[in-house]
């Protein structure tokens, strides 16, 4: 699991009058988007910069307070996809964006509030603006929450042992693994966990990282081969421990499948369902470069140390699963001297992902306790699932090399696009803040704005497609010229969009009634891209619809 972008510590400024509170959360310089952002905000007006608490501070006036300031931190925590599908109107980018936004600016907010109480005296209007914010974070879990059964006949001994050993070694855990209907394996909380409660701390002495494959033999020939990565030692030593009896890890190496259900394994009645999705584009490829990486090391390195590499535990399929393994349970960790590692992390790895998970920042060492702790962004109740932010990634990716499609709609469901605009490089020239080099489309449903030079479209991908056909536009205006732009932009795009709709065929001849897994994750992301495909055309048609109005007029 590739990990989320570490909590950004916002600066905050604060003023004391009278017993009243000031909050402002700044923008770091060194943010990817600065420019971006710091139009957005300014656009905002003075009145955003500043967000007084008064001590007397009424419900509502806390309410309408923690509006203000929630308004500034999501637009500091808007992330590119965010950006590009929000447009340059900061009246649709103060709003609600996405669930990870939403989770990201509430944060910082309680960060924010927590310095201030350490900083000072604890006062009761601050006190009653976190009540406020957490009740938020709450609301926001409610709205999408994902519910998963417990499956109670299916026995958990093996995680249980494993867990066990794991706090022979010094987890700390205050969660316990079940089966989940549609889910297989994951983790409930054992008692109500509040925010900011750790529900898991892992000793790096239980952590599997590059640092563990330099106390065996294949290390030292690893080490010669030119190209080897760590990532690949890792891959290549757990080939091996999986057999050893006498592992430390023998534990962990029990409790993984023999078989993991990801778009790797798809089987070739899949592949076949998979026929004009972007989906078998990705895993044809990722297949064909995990063959090459493997036929470039075997069976060179078995017939060179037969010893250290059995041959009969190098096998293609067993390359696979080992990839799979790593792609599907690795996490990215930032150790004590400031390196970034591959690691896979026992027990951790049963989390599964959520669209709003309730621990989204980890992945760095806690260099006092020597440990990789769990805390929680939001609250988890007593046997309730506990959830994962697994990363921003589609849901063709998580199912590629996760093996699930997420059950809430996904934001970065995005499909790339390959336009051929003649006059790019004049929309470019023209327009110094038009820098968006790739462009993009998802679902319309999530779009705020369906109004006229909109449609629910990106606006990066429309002002580029106007500016191909009139490279000196300056402003859209209900002009006759601008209007009959807007139709051929629309009409263009909806031709486009229905031949790839078609090159999906047609919907009724999927199989929809075989018992194979990776058939019917299969249909069911064909089904996804189709169903974004539609969307578009439909905003397409309205839009048109929407600019003959005008024209009539």
């Amino acid at each position: 699991m590739d990990t989320p972008q570490l909590l950004n510590q916002n600066l905050l400024h604060d003023a004391h009058t009278d017993g009243d509170i000031s909050l402002m959360l700044e923008l770091p310089e060194n943010d990817k988007f600065f420019k971006k952002k710091k139009k957005l905000l300014e656009d905002m007006g003075s009145h955003a910069k500043h967000v007084s608490i008064q001590s007397s501070a009424s419900p509502g006036e806390l309410k309408s307070s923690l509006l203000l300031i929630l308004q500034r931190a999501r637009i500091i925590n808007l992330d590119e996809l965010e950006l590009y599908f929000g447009g340059e109107d900061v009246t649709d980018m103060v709003g609600f964006n996405s669930p990870r936004n939403e989770m990201e600016a509430l944060s910082s907010i309680l960060t924010a509030i927590a310095k201030l109480e350490g900083e000072h005296c604890s006062t009761t209007s601050l006190q009653e603006l976190r009540v406020v914010a957490v009740n938020s974070i709450s609301e926001l879990g409610e709205k999408f929450k994902e519910e998963r059964k417990v499956v109670t006949q299916s026995s958990c001994e093996q995680e249980k042992g494993l867990q066990q050993w794991g706090e022979d070694q010094g987890v700390k855990s205050q969660l316990e693994i079940s089966y989940f209907e549609g889910a297989g394996r994951g983790a409930v909380a054992r008692q109500d966990l509040r925010i900011g409660d750790i529900a898991l701390e892992i000793p790096l002495s239980v952590v599997i990282s590059e640092n563990l494959v330099h106390e065996y033999d294949m290390y030292s020939i690893l080490e010669k081969v030119e190209g080897m990565s760590a990532e690949t030692m890792l891959l290549l030593w757990s080939m091996k421990e999986k057999h050893n009896p006498d592992s430390k890890f023998k534990l962990y190496f029990d409790t993984l499948p023999e078989v993991f259900n990801t778009g790797l394994s798809f089987g070739m009645e899949a592949i076949m369902a998979l026929d004009g999705t972007l989906l078998l584009e990705e895993i044809v490829q990722a297949k064909e470069h995990l063959r090459a990486q493997y036929d470039e090391l075997f069976p060179s390195l078995c017939n060179d140390h037969p010893d250290v590499f059995p041959p009969e535990q190098y096998r293609w399929e067993q390359f696979l699963w080992a990839c799979e393994l790593w792609y599907s349970n690795s996490m990215k960790i930032m150790f004590s001297d400031g390196k970034l590692r591959t690691c896979l992390i026992p027990i951790a790895g049963f989390l599964n992902h959520s669209t709003c998970p309730h621990i989204m920042h980890y992945g760095k060492v806690d260099s006092m306790k020597n440990s990789i702790k769990f805390p929680l962004s939001r609250s988890c109740n007593a046997g309730e699932q506990c959830f994962l932010g697994y990363g921003s990634f589609s849901s063709s990716h998580l199912l590629t090399f996760y093996g699930f499609l997420p059950q809430l709609d996904n934001y970065y469901d995005v499909i790339p696009l390959d336009i051929d605009v003649a006059s790019n490089e004049d929309c470019e020239d023209t327009d110094p803040t038009s820098d968006w080099t790739s462009h993009m489309v998802r679902g319309t449903w999530f779009s705020k704005n369906h109004g006229i030079f909109h449609y629910g479209l990106p606006p990066p991908l429309l002002d580029c497609m106007r500016r191909s056909r009139s490279p000196f536009l300056q402003s859209m205006t209900l002009t006759p010229e601008n209007l009959e732009i807007e139709l051929e932009i629309l009409r263009d795009l909806c031709s486009m969009f229905e031949d790839m709709r078609d090159g999906l065929g047609d919907p009724e001849f999927d199989n929809r009634e075989t018992t194979s897994w990776d058939v019917k994750l299969a249909v069911d992301s064909k089904d996804l891209q189709r169903r974004i495909f539609s969307s578009i055309i439909a905003s397409c048609q309205a839009g048109c619809e929407l600019v003959e109005c005008e024209l009539q007029r």
